[in-house]
């Protein structure tokens, strides 16, 4: 029977492709990249100062070429129907964007999937540089730790059940699910809040 210490091992020998595909993970998609950095730093597989290194870098390349993208976007397929239905999306869930782009920009952090999009979306309708930047900042430095922290607190949940490495990673599993749930539900309440302060206007 194999245990989280065989998993740790394994990942130990992996750890510049780990590295790698914590880069690209946060680039491509933050949330669960991140609570895995927080299992693995509890399991011991991780330099923590390496991590630190690769967050910055990739949330950074996230937020400049997610920017750039959406100036693309813009320049070349801004009147094609797809576009038009993708920005309906983003002005039902932030319909305060235009007017609001630095609350905007900083709660869609905090919203799973709704973030990727909005970045791009900022540089597609050229939000201020600095404005969008500072909002990427400020919510960056709150959404990254709490994120690993929660993958911290699952690890030590798992292990505390059981050290089997399948029981643990279905334990994670579930634990995942139920935070996409609770993250749906105040994505849900938020956008009916938003509904009815626009139409108390």
């Amino acid at each position: 029977m194999y245990t989280v210490n065989f998993l740790t091992h394994v990942l130990e020998n992996y750890q510049v492709l780990i590295y790698l595909f914590i880069f690209l993970g946060l680039i491509i998609e933050g949330e669960f990249t991140l609570i895995s950095i927080g299992i693995l730093l509890h399991l011991g597989a991780l330099n923590l100062y390496l991590i630190l290194l690769f967050v910055i870098l990739g949330l950074l390349s996230k937020t400049i070429l997610g920017y750039h993208l959406g100036i693309l976007i813009h320049n070349r397929w801004n009147h094609t129907r797809f576009l038009k239905h993708i920005e309906n999306r983003v002005s039902s869930v932030m319909p305060h964007f235009k007017q609001k782009p630095f609350w905007s920009i900083f709660i869609s952090k905090f919203i799973l999937g709704v973030n990727n999009i909005v970045i791009i979306f900022s540089g597609y309708h050229r939000v201020d540089v600095r404005k969008y930047f500072k909002a990427e900042f400020c919510s960056t430095i709150i959404w990254v730790p709490a994120l690993i922290l929660i993958g911290y607190i699952f690890s030590i949940t798992a292990i505390a059940i059981s050290r089997e490495i399948w029981r643990f990673s279905f334990i994670i599993l579930v634990l995942i699910i139920l935070f996409i749930a609770l993250d749906k539900l105040i994505s849900w309440i938020y956008q009916i809040f938003e509904e009815f302060h626009e139409n108390t206007k």
